[in-house]
């Protein structure tokens, strides 16, 4: 889990878009435009981090633009902002309901054959379209050391979620 103080990253700030200042946001959050509902944003890059104010924004066909602290200078606001990670405080996030979960929570996770056979980490997810997928990457501590893609698929692959005990618990092949 985060702590209040734990930055998260949810989006990246592109090229400029048009002469009035305005940025191209990547939004990492699902829809594009909830980047929004986290405010303020931190931006990170090579020379550090500074905390700016979204003060105008909308949608330019399906990406998001955005303009950043009152900027209305194109060559400064590529200066200031471009390239740069967009973060926002963990606790800004909405509270999840019970067997829900950010995918952030799920990484690090050991994940066990309902046998109780080892299969490895969740070294990360993906979308798929039809649903996400874990990938799984064993290690010395599992049965062996191969990349596994399971379907997120609560309840008939994913039988439990213990994010205490750090364990994802699967009915899933170990030849797959």
């Amino acid at each position: 889990m985060a702590t209040a103080t734990e930055l998260l990253l949810v989006g990246r700030v592109g090229a400029a878009h048009g002469i009035k200042g305005w940025v191209k946001v990547k939004s990492f959050t699902d829809p594009v435009e909830n980047i929004l509902d986290y405010l303020p944003w931190t931006l990170r890059g090579a020379d550090g981090e500074k905390t700016v104010k979204v003060t105008a924004s909308r949608m330019q066909g399906k990406s998001l633009v955005v303009q950043l602290d009152g900027e209305t200078d194109r060559t400064r606001a590529e200066a200031l902002f471009c390239g740069r990670d967009i973060l926002v405080p963990a606790d800004a996030l909405p509270v999840l309901e019970e067997d829900d979960f950010y995918w952030r929570d799920l990484i690090g996770l050991r994940v066990r054959h309902q046998d109780g056979r080892d299969l490895g980490k969740v070294s990360s997810l993906m979308e798929t379209g039809s649903n996400d997928v874990l990938v799984v990457r064993g290690d010395g501590d599992s049965i062996d050391t191969r990349e596994r893609l399971i379907p997120w698929l609560p309840d008939d692959v994913v039988l439990n979620v213990d994010t205490a005990a750090g364990v994802i618990t699967v009915d899933w092949d170990t030849e797959f």
